[in-house]
């Protein structure tokens, strides 16, 4: 007999009773960041509700201004070289520990880890005081490889998940029939864990793209990165264009999590039922 069928009055008292209060909950979470979105394409010179009309004046200034692009484009360089070396590092780490078995194997692990579960300031001032005296600090390579270490985890977290329900009977049967190493990883290995290594790819460039904390600690006056020009204008003079900055933010970040999903669905068919 169907159970939704045989569910008494009190079962579903409690169901909608979780309904509800789970969209209040979201509700209260998503409340805020929706309250920016009006205020992007207000005509107004400040933040203020009701709306005294409706403008892309704000759109227009933070696509016009050199101040905004160029913190953009230091923001979309960063990212990118940042993700690049983070994707690759964090790949070949999750294959290795998925491998290898030795003893110490879980601190490894834990030190991989540290940069997602140390505090970020305590993270950002220890790689000053490694940066600077190398003299890379207020440069451009260092900031990459401060990124590419607080992002790396999240591809090795990923890529882990993969290969836990990887078949190495695959690896083996290809090497049985005279594939080198390379070519196993390449047309056996990196197809198969493909949606994990891209889904680690995403959350490095979110991770890199979205961090302000480092970059105040090792950038300079040329790094200046989005996010570090949002956090001025916050602190200097408050300005109707961070809104429109902070909606195209949100768009982008609602278009990661949708691939992301596709990426997991992917994922799901390519291990089967099972």
């Amino acid at each position: 007999m169907n159970r939704a069928a045989t569910r008494t009055l009190s079962e579903k008292i409690w169901t909608w009773i979780l309904w509800v209060a789970s969209a209040l909950i979201f509700a209260f979470l998503l409340a805020p960041i929706l309250a920016i979105i009006p205020l992007s394409f207000s005509s107004g010179e400040f933040m203020t509700y009701p709306l005294p009309g409706l403008s892309l004046r704000w759109y227009a200034d933070f696509l016009t201004s050199e101040k905004w692009t160029g913190s953009l484009a230091n923001s979309l360089m960063l990212g990118a070289s940042a993700t690049t070396l983070a994707t690759g590092l964090g790949t070949l780490a999750a294959l290795g520990l998925n491998r290898a078995s030795f003893r110490g194997k879980g601190i490894v692990m834990g030190i991989l880890l540290s940069p997602m579960i140390v505090p970020l300031v305590i993270t950002a001032v220890g790689m000053y005081f490694v940066f600077a005296p190398i003299g890379l600090s207020a440069n451009f390579l260092g900031l990459v490889l401060a990124h590419t270490a607080l992002a790396a985890p999240f591809v090795v977290v990923t890529v882990s998940a993969t290969l836990a329900g990887f078949d190495m009977n695959l690896v083996r049967a290809a090497a049985s029939l005279g594939a080198n190493p390379t070519t196993v990883f390449f047309k056996v290995i990196l197809p198969l864990i493909g949606p994990g290594v891209a889904s680690g790819a995403l959350f490095a460039f979110a991770t890199s793209f979205d961090e302000v904390v480092v970059v105040l600690f090792i950038g300079g006056p040329t790094q200046r990165t989005l996010p570090w020009e949002m956090f001025s204008g916050i602190r200097e003079s408050i300005s109707p264009t961070i809104t429109a900055v902070a909606t195209v933010l949100i768009l982008v970040s609602a278009t990661l999590l949708a691939v992301l999903e596709l990426l997991r669905r992917r994922n799901a068919r390519l291990r089967g039922p099972a």
